[in-house]
């Protein structure tokens, strides 16, 4: 008793600086703990753990995309009364008939012919020099005439200026005997071989030719070439143009088209 009466103070001081020192050390673990524990909160918060989703179903979508490539069109036109209401008007017999069957939409193309531009090898003749000249015979079956659509002969030799069709480039073969020509056409300025085999001549489509009737009358028009004026339904036509599958016939009223289309029987 002695001891801690003499001591006290010491004793008390020693207690107080061991509680210090515990405090110390408490506050070290207690400090790392906290700091611990606000990094956990703040990775929660800045990177919180997502799950991560599952494919999304885009059947509906999917079709929907489709159906917008392909749009359902809807004809107002031909098929359609409401808004297009059937035209009528009277025939030559006085019964009324549809609009679409009158005039030149009436009309069916029977036939489309092709007009050649054929070049053949006729003869060969020696002039007094022992020059080949080469009569080579040209029938224009698109001409605009009927006398320029006979065949017509032209006499030329290897260095002859051009005639009014071509122009003679080389001769293949023996001069006496060719086996064929390269001629150059003045028209399109292309190169073409003539074999000298009469039956194998050139030939090039030049144009059409076109048979129709209109029913409705009883009309027939047969071989029109473009240019070539028809009437029927009390209305002027003119044949505007022909190509293999088609035929447009130009009203000359108000120059309205109309065009007609050939498909022939298999």
């Amino acid at each position: 008793m002695d001891f801690i009466k003499k001591n006290y103070e010491k004793i008390v001081l020693g207690l107080v600086l061991a509680g210090l020192v515990g405090a110390l050390v408490f506050m070290l673990f207690y400090i790392n703990s906290d700091r611990q524990e606000m990094d956990d909160k703040r990775v929660s918060l800045t990177s919180p753990k997502v799950t991560p989703l599952t494919n999304l179903d885009l059947t509906i979508h999917d079709a929907v995309f489709a159906r917008m490539r392909s749009p359902h069109v809807l004809d107002f036109e031909t098929g359609n009364k409401v808004f297009n209401p059937m035209e009528w008007q009277k025939g030559p017999d006085g019964m009324p008939i549809r609009h679409d069957n009158v005039g030149p939409r009436a009309c069916v193309v029977t036939n489309i012919t092709p007009l050649f531009m054929v070049i053949t090898f006729d003869s060969l003749t020696t002039n007094e020099l022992g020059v080949a000249r080469y009569a080579l015979k040209v029938e224009k079956q698109g001409a605009a005439t009927a006398a320029k659509r006979r065949p017509q002969q032209r006499f030329i030799s290897l260095g002859d200026k051009p005639n009014d069709f071509f122009s003679l480039v080389e001769v293949k073969g023996a001069p006496e005997n060719p086996e064929s020509f390269l001629i150059k056409l003045v028209d399109t300025g292309d190169t073409v071989t003539v074999s000298s085999a009469k039956e194998n001549p050139y030939r090039r489509v030049d144009g059409y030719t076109a048979s129709f009737r209109y029913d409705l009358e009883r009309k027939t028009f047969v071989n029109r070439r473009v240019g070539d004026k028809v009437t029927f339904g009390g209305t002027d036509y003119v044949v505007s143009e022909i190509n293999q599958n088609e035929l447009i016939l130009a009203d000359q009223t108000n120059q309205k088209k109309t065009s007609l289309t050939y498909s022939p029987a298999p």
